[in-house]
């Protein structure tokens, strides 16, 4: 007998969960996001909203909000020990973006998106899925406050560690790859004086950037670094992770020792692994996944969040023109979304060696093409070139021909307005 699914638990409430939210609540359906952080977390970096994500965006009447807030960032410079700019490139080549692209910092972005599905979504913060138990009908979920509800569906959209991922497919180091590094990030007292600016500073198997961006006052502190081996402790122990930033980087110069006196306070300290999440299937019986905790690639691709909303889209979409047959829907969920992560993958692969340049004399051949390229003929073909990589990878993902889901229940922003919904079922 077909399943007509109504009611929906989404775990996570960070980019994917609150964007799979909107679009569930406006084809009828009736979605709850739990969130185990006691309230919306705004920390983290700058994301990309690019390509197919850039069209997602507008027919969720985000869009011109989104460019609102925009980092626009002017470009960015690499500096030696003494902190002497060795070179400076301008925003288009240092992020490979075209018009249209927009880069918003993460926090301001799932602002954006609670601010707009909160009056029509149940919003649980923190609590957490402790257990699920599903049946031919449903999932009986059991959350951490001992809390017992019952849901047609479940959707894991809780990140790279995600709880509903292990409860439902395994530990998650079936399913994780380790990309040799780390990344660590926190916000700081903007002492550089920097204004929509990054400035990076190079050391072998390690990169160091500070960047400060439109309507900030405070700025941004990167560290990523070379690593072999998984985090030795868990992903949620702060206080070692803090421990690891700072004995990795102990004794390197330029502003590094005044950067980590600044991460000891910072109270949105984050450090994790650059990993992929790699799995056969994202679906099992009445659960699903959903962004990185489906399909990572990383923090080196700059697409996790474009996939987060591309994938949000397509699959409400799906469940949509399903009637709210999961099965059905799962199947062609990940068949259209596959392909274009599996691109932005590989891409991050790539990236991520690009970001930890192991040796000295790599670094200064680096820094002699940052010096010199501004002044060469075929600076625009170089800029060209990475633009046209990560575009490719930022379209991967193809809208649905078969549904044109735009704004219904909620009113959209100026310049957003769009008809209602119209899917094939």
């Amino acid at each position: 007998m077909r399943s007509t699914a109504k009611t929906v638990l989404i775990s996570g409430a960070s980019v994917a969960g609150p964007a799979l939210a909107l679009w569930l609540h406006r084809y009828g359906f009736t979605p709850t996001v739990v969130e185990r952080a006691p309230e919306l977390r705004l920390g983290g970096y700058k994301v990309d909203v690019r390509g197919t994500a850039v069209e997602v965006c507008r027919r969720m009447g985000v869009l011109d909000e989104i460019r609102a807030h925009s980092t626009d960032m002017r470009g960015g410079s690499y500096v030696d020990d003494s902190g002497r700019t060795i070179g400076e490139l301008p925003a288009d080549v240092f992020g490979g973006r075209v018009e249209g692209d927009d880069e918003i910092m993460r926090g301001t972005l799932a602002r954006i998106l609670h601010d707009r599905t909160r009056d029509d979504v149940e919003y649980v913060f923190d609590d957490s899925v402790a257990a699920l138990t599903e049946d031919a009908d449903g999932v009986t979920v059991t959350f951490e406050s001992g809390t017992v509800r019952r849901f047609d569906l479940v959707v894991g959209a809780d990140g790279l560690h995600s709880t509903t991922r292990r409860l439902v497919f395994g530990d998650e180091s079936r399913f994780t790859r380790h990309l040799g590094a780390h990344v660590s990030i926190f916000t700081a007292p903007n002492h550089l004086g920097l204004d929509r600016w990054e400035t990076y500073h190079a050391l072998p198997g390690k990169l160091v950037c500070v960047y400060s961006s439109a309507g900030e006052t405070d700025a941004k502190n990167l560290f990523v670094f070379s690593s072999p081996e998984e985090l030795p402790h868990g992903h949620r122990d702060i206080a070692a992770q803090k421990r690891l930033l700072a004995g990795t980087f102990a004794g390197d110069g330029w502003e590094i020792p005044r950067l980590l006196d600044h991460a000891a306070d910072a109270d949105d300290f984050y450090l994790d692994s650059i990993s992929l999440v790699e799995m056969d299937r994202w679906s099992k019986g009445h659960v699903v996944l959903l962004g990185d905790a489906a399909h990572c690639s990383s923090p080196a691709s700059g697409q996790g969040t474009g996939l987060a909303l591309t994938g949000a889209y397509v699959l409400a979409a799906e469940l949509a023109r399903a009637g709210g047959d999961h099965t059905v829907a799962f199947a062609r969920y990940e068949a259209h979304m596959r392909p274009g992560v599996e691109r932005n993958q590989r891409m991050a692969e790539g990236f991520v060696k690009e970001m930890t340049v192991g040796s000295k004399w790599k670094i200064a051949l680096r820094m002699l093409m940052v010096r010199t390229l501004p002044k060469t003929p075929w600076r625009n073909l170089v800029a060209r070139r990475i633009r046209d990589e990560i575009q490719a990878a930022a379209n991967a993902v193809p809208l649905p021909d078969h549904a044109t889901p735009l704004p219904c229940h909620a009113a959209p922003a100026a310049g957003d307005a769009a008809p209602r919904p119209t899917v094939a079922v």
